[in-house]
């Protein structure tokens, strides 16, 4: 649930912060880096905690939960974590391995008989490790459009039967491809191997044993007296957007929480599973523990020098690398206004999260200050990462406006270009994604996706067969373009989309669609 895996790009404005000797960095230098790089990467508001060996050595809210409620960000603010919620999720599958509900080999379709890949060697084949390591041979996003934006109407059902109508990008197993789908039937499989929900079971068996008292999984959030509010700096301003309800997708990326509890959650993870007074409580198991931590997916390896990486990869829930020696466990999370990053060093016993509340700049935020202090611990210099981030990623966000704009002036010049409407008018229909409605409304073609409301809006013509799509859903960048092809009266037949900025989020995977007209 996220545009390009490292994401980075926002408006910004400059301010001076003093050089960092690079020792391990104090709280204050940490309050230092953080203030600075709220305001450069126009960021409402951020939470940041450090642990080492096995204690809390910095856990601090910086800004604002609201920018017009002035509430400050505090430890215990909660913030919608995202993918992170992934390795909750193979913890969950962990612990029922352990009480003999399921093995980690078991074919899904043992737990799910309905599920179905897109050929039966894959159906018959696919793994409970095959959903949480990105390997299944569909595309990057795969089917996101069925939660993206909130709103739609689709249900795990439709998820668990959706596969069988992609169109796999690579061999089974053997590429690397982000799905946050095939997780929501992970955590379908939780659901059914447990006897309970997927919130409930991760609630009762994960976060009250840690005591992770502000820490809820999807609908048991009930207090939101200090729950972050989502921001977007997209159009220069930090502005609120509208929350994200992210539904049927909890296992995906549902959990709720702050940085206090998610320092008790690197904790245990950093004590292999153990936790309580003296360890005396193990969460799963030493063999489990490594399980998680195994690369199950080859990725390729950074190249940057700095760090001397020698591989890279994705376990069960999270990413695995080496940097300058030293073994790193992360992962990111995002939704709209809503940004994570949780980063470990075992050989180090160091734990760095951050939490952030604006779309844009959270990601340029959470990656520079990270690198930062994991530098200070890894002993390298000073490597001026909130400015680098800062060039990059308005470097990255002007190349992505670029093209908007000029898709857009493209529309202005072929504005007064007669388009017979009645050729493009009708329902369209795609086998995952459901029915597509092209009609006219005041003299003007608009498009409305009948299982997801949000995206609806009108269609400008941009040349002879296709039309740029201003949704009405703007809390994220994900205006598209819709081609048309037209049998040999010249009525449209059928419809292919993408995205219209290169800079949109993964999870609109409008190229997906498969769009044929219904004949009535």
């Amino acid at each position: 649930m996220r545009k390009k895996p490292t994401l980075l790009h926002s408006l910004f404005l400059i301010c001076f912060v003093p050089s960092i000797t690079f020792a391990q960095l104090s709280s204050q230098q940490i309050d230092s880096l953080v203030t600075d790089a709220l305001v450069k990467f126009k960021v409402a508001g951020a939470a940041v905690a450090v642990v080492k060996d096995g204690k809390v050595i910095h856990s601090k809210g910086y800004g604002l939960v609201d920018i017009n409620s002035k509430q400050a960000v505090n430890e215990n603010t909660n913030f919608q974590i995202a993918s992170n919620t992934k390795a909750f999720t193979t913890t969950a599958l962990a612990i029922l391995e352990e009480e003999g509900k399921l093995k980690w080999t078991d074919k899904v379709i043992d737990h799910i008989p309905e599920f179905k890949m897109y050929n039966d060697y894959v159906t018959e084949n696919f793994n409970i490790q095959d959903l949480l390591t990105h390997r299944s041979g569909l595309g990057l996003g795969v089917g996101d459009l069925m939660f993206f934006p909130d709103g739609s109407d689709f249900t795990i059902q439709d998820v668990v039967t959706c596969f069988q109508y992609f169109k796999p990008v690579s061999a089974f197993r053997t590429q690397f491809d982000y799905d946050n789908l095939l997780y929501m039937v992970a955590g379908e499989v939780i659901a059914r191997a447990s006897g309970m929900s997927y919130e409930l079971f991760v609630q009762k068996r994960i976060i009250e044993p840690l005591q992770m008292n502000n820490t809820f999984v999807g609908y048991l959030q009930k207090d939101k007296s200090n729950l972050a509010t989502p921001h977007s700096s997209e159009s220069g301003a930090i502005k609120t957007i509208a929350s994200y309800d992210i539904g049927m997708a909890d296992a995906a990326g549902g959990i709720f929480s702050n940085v206090a509890d998610m320092s008790k959650w690197m904790i245990v993870r950093l004590n292999k599973g153990k936790y309580g007074t003296d360890l005396n409580s193990s969460l799963f198991s030493l063999q489990n523990h490594n399980e998680m931590w195994r690369i199950h997916t080859v990725l390729e390896t950074n190249d940057n020098p700095r760090y001397n990486s020698h591989f890279n990869g994705y376990g069960l829930g999270w990413f695995l690398t080496d940097v300058v020696g030293k073994f790193e466990v992360s992962h990111t999370g995002g939704l709209p206004g809503m940004l994570s990053i949780v980063t470990m060093y075992p050989d180090l016993n160091v734990g760095i999260v951050i939490l952030t509340n604006t779309e844009n700049g959270g990601g340029g935020l959470f990656t520079s200050v990270t690198n930062t202090i994991a530098d200070s611990y890894l002993g390298l210099d000073d490597y001026a990462w909130i400015d680098k981030m800062v060039e990059w990623s308005n470097e990255d966000k002007n190349e992505g406006d670029s093209i908007t704009i000029k898709t857009w002036e493209q529309v202005e010049l072929v504005k007064k270009s007669k388009v017979k409407n009645e050729n493009f008018i009708g329902t369209y229909t795609d086998s995952w994604f459901g029915d597509v409605e092209v009609f006219e409304k005041n003299k003007q073609l608009w498009m409305k996706c009948n299982r997801s409301p949000k995206l609806n809006g009108p269609m400008a013509l941009y040349n002879a067969n296709t039309f740029a799509i201003k949704w009405e859903y703007q809390a994220m960048n994900c205006d598209a373009f819709a081609e048309f092809s037209f049998d040999e009266t010249g009525k449209a037949q059928s419809i292919k989309m993408e995205g219209i900025s290169p800079n949109i989020d993964f999870s609109f995977d409008f190229h997906d669609l498969d769009l044929i007209r219904l004949e009535k």
